[in-house]
């Protein structure tokens, strides 16, 4: 049987050809995966195309997929997966926006933000936040793209098992590698030698297999280079990404635990 294409991507709701949409294409054999080649995605159409191609496939993407269930009870929202992705898609930004910051205002100082389940596990930032970094507007872009387009969403929505797609959070698997070390920017000015050194070893790290998701990323001199140079590190995102859509690729359940909430999803590996 052939094993299935795996992707990485580091996506943006915004995306434009100065900051595109990352993909990393890859060929898993075994504990091995090969990087087969980065992809830039310049508009939000191009990702709905992108997600068209044939399977099989398997896709970590670097977005959240779900809402915390406390915010979505507390706001009245639909508690059915697949209504409340059409619900949220329906509402512009301004008016998600307004509903959110009216939300963390009753909230005392300190606890602000709803979390899910696999915010904590993974160190990730609230899927409500809507700046820094605006991962709220991500899901907005994204998720009804990915529904659009017929993808399985593991857990969550079922839709063309042969293309499947994944949360992803390259920051979970970089903090493994280098812990709090930043290895991106930007910004000009903050792209510094140690940031460099950071990406560096980073990549030494995938490459020798030094992680629990016990697999070893093959590259050329080239992609190597090209990894490490890219300052904005968004073409090494889609790789960490592609590492774990790697993981689950073969897991059960595509790697989620027992007892995940529906509505909330899960991030791989976490």
């Amino acid at each position: 049987m052939t094993e299935p294409r795996v992707f990485g991507i580091d996506f943006t709701s915004a995306p434009r050809r100065a900051k595109p949409i990352r993909v990393a294409e890859g060929h898993r054999q075994g504990a091995v995966v090969r990087l087969v080649g980065l992809t830039a995605l310049s508009s939000l159409d191009a990702f709905s195309g992108w997600l068209a191609q044939p399977g099989p496939w398997v896709a970590g993407l670097d977005l959240p997929f779900g809402l915390p269930r406390e915010l979505v009870e507390q706001l009245g929202w639909p508690t059915d997966y697949a209504a409340l992705m059409a619900h949220y898609a329906s509402l512009s930004r301004e008016e998600i926006r307004d509903r959110f910051a009216a939300f963390c205002d009753a909230r005392p100082a300190g606890a602000k933000f709803a979390h899910r389940g696999c915010d904590g596990p993974a160190g990730a930032s609230p899927s409500m936040k809507w700046v820094n970094p605006p991962v709220a507007w991500m899901l907005h872009a994204g998720v009804p793209r990915l529904i659009a387009a017929g993808v399985h969403l593991p857990g969550l929505l079922a839709g063309d098992k042969s293309r499947v797609a994944l949360e992803a959070y390259p920051g979970l698997l970089a903090r493994e590698l280098i812990g709090r070390r930043s290895y991106k920017s930007d910004a000009k000015a903050a792209q510094t030698p140690e940031r460099l050194i950071a990406r560096k070893d980073i990549v030494e790290a995938l490459e020798q297999g030094r992680t629990r998701l016990g697999s070893r990323l093959k590259l050329s001199h080239a992609q190597r280079d090209d990894l490490v140079a890219d300052a904005s590190g968004d073409s090494l995102d889609a790789v960490l990404a592609l590492l774990q859509a790697a993981w689950a690729s073969d897991r059960p359940r595509h790697g989620w635990p027992q007892g995940v909430d529906p509505l909330e999803g899960w991030i791989v590996s976490a």
